[in-house]
């Protein structure tokens, strides 16, 4: 059986994937609870190891089954089973990683004897190995070279991420990069503009537009099993995608329903898309329209040759 699109159904997410069809979604993101205790409205996130993760066997399965052969799966996890999760979906449903992203955000968890959370997993996992959906022109970024440099050989259209290492952006001299494969999107605090106020746990919209926009086409099916505060699904709707979610809650589910109807497809997402600049100002610098000979003028004191102006 078919579930009709464009909702959020207030039911178990297990058995509301076993209505869906087999491989009828092309993307999948999932921000299940953490296990690590949090206060939620009727879920209970303590459970034993071993229930936690035959739990997790039980809703990936279906996540699975659900998703088109050359569909794609987003899990954000913390710390605490991560690996277990990954090896798990490679080696018990043969998904291939494409990408182990850190998402790192500002207002992390204080923490007293251990250094202070402040990321989070996101795994990027694909059912084929080969065939998958990746439109890389849609999350491209400025390149060192354009912004930084004005060389003439940047691609225009910006750079694809890489691989990197970072610390918090307020320790770096230039700033913090947008386009590694740690990314950066502060969470949504209690003073931010699209804070929903009543779930604890509300993703960027700018996040998940990233990945809704890289690995998924306008009018295919967007699934979220742990809808929460209805993130994905907003997200999905403003960018012109069908989605279905599920909430175990409520109260969670009727307000993710007010939230959507008050979208519609083709609206901004809130949020800044890169919160922080991937390079310093260079307006004083050169230009790539700038094509004339440049003089090079001797320093007596220095005793080198200059650019003057650089």
């Amino acid at each position: 059986m078919t579930r009709f699109p464009d909702t959020v159904y207030n039911e178990d997410c297990i058995e509301g994937m076993r209505k869906l069809a087999a491989e009828s979604v092309d993307l999948a993101f999932a921000d299940p609870p953490f296990n690590i205790g949090y206060s939620y409205d009727v879920y209970k996130d303590k459970k034993s190891t071993d229930d936690y993760l035959s739990w997790c066997e039980r809703w990936i399965e279906e996540v699975h089954r659900v998703l088109k052969p050359d569909g794609t799966f987003w899990l954000a996890i913390g710390d605490e089973y991560a690996a277990e999760l990954k090896v798990m979906m490679q080696n018990r449903h043969g998904m291939t990683c494409r990408s182990w992203v850190i998402w790192y955000y500002t207002f992390g968890v204080n923490c007293k004897n251990k250094f202070s959370r402040s990321h989070a997993h996101l795994f990027h996992m694909v059912k084929d190995p080969v065939k998958f959906t990746f439109n890389a022109e849609s999350i491209r970024v400025p390149s060192a070279r354009q912004l930084v440099y004005g060389d003439r050989r940047a691609n225009p259209t910006g750079r694809l991420p890489d691989d990197t290492w970072i610390l918090r952006p307020q320790d770096l001299p230039e700033g913090f990069t947008a386009d590694g494969d740690t990314w950066y999107f502060p969470r949504v605090a209690g003073t931010f503009k699209e804070r929903s106020g009543w779930h604890g746990c509300q993703m960027p919209e700018q996040l998940l537009g990233r990945i809704i926009r890289s690995c998924s086409q306008p009018d295919e099916l967007v699934l979220d099993p742990f809808a929460g505060s209805g993130t994905t699904l907003a997200v999905a709707r403003k960018l012109q995608r069908h989605y279905v979610g599920y909430e175990l809650s409520p109260e969670y589910a009727q307000r993710v329903l007010e939230r959507l109807e008050r979208i519609q497809p083709g609206d901004a997402l809130d949020g800044a898309p890169e919160p922080l600049v991937s390079a310093p100002d260079t307006a004083s610098g050169r230009r790539l329209d700038d094509s004339r000979p440049k003089r090079r003028v001797f320093n007596r004191r220095t005793k080198q040759q200059e650019l003057p102006g650089l």
